[in-house]
């Protein structure tokens, strides 16, 4: 097995584990919002407008205020794990699709797995923008930034889970062999 190869399951074994412990920690997190009684943390990132931001923050209370910015901040983390993760997911799908000859699968190969950085930096600004509003700072302009590259994420990270899904089903899948 090449160097290469055990360097990337390495890392993804690493990342894959960091992504699933900051998952479990961003659902902690979210606990004393839902304890207040107001929405998740998508909601407020689907917020759009300054009044359901508002009427978010209302409804979140100090401790869940105090939650959503701890959880925003956490979130950093996570967007580099999940980031890097589906990154080399994606890269070994790609490898895998042109070692087993499936020209299409490796095509998307050459944008498919970026999905999954773009994604973690198009969060990282939507953070920017949700921690803005959080202060009660930006007006309209934060909570609609914000929202848009939420919507951006969420395509992105959603087609490079799919394709890295394709690479999993892939390498269970049987080639047949020469004889």
């Amino acid at each position: 097995m090449p160097t290469r190869t055990i360097t990337r399951k390495y890392w993804l074994i690493a990342l894959g584990t960091a992504t699933v412990i900051l998952t479990v920690v961003g659902v902690v997190l979210e606990r004393p919002m839902e304890h207040a009684g107001g929405p998740s943390i998508l909601a407020f990132e689907f917020a759009a407008t300054k009044a359901r931001v508002s009427q978010i923050l209302a409804e979140w209370g100090p401790s869940g205020r105090r939650a959503a910015r701890i959880g925003l901040i956490v979130d950093y983390a996570y967007m580099v794990s999940y980031g890097w993760f589906f990154l080399l997911a994606g890269l070994a799908t790609r490898d895998l699709a042109i070692q087993r000859g499936w020209r299409r699968l490796a095509a998307a190969g050459a944008i498919a797995p970026f999905f999954a950085v773009a994604a973690a930096c198009f969060d990282a600004v939507e953070n920017v923008f949700l921690l803005i509003a959080l202060g009660g700072n930006g007006g309209s302009t934060a909570p609609l930034i914000a929202t848009v590259c939420s919507s951006i994420k969420w395509v992105l990270i959603t087609l490079a889970i799919i394709y890295a899904i394709c690479g999993t089903i892939g390498w269970f899948r049987r080639t047949p062999q020469p004889a």
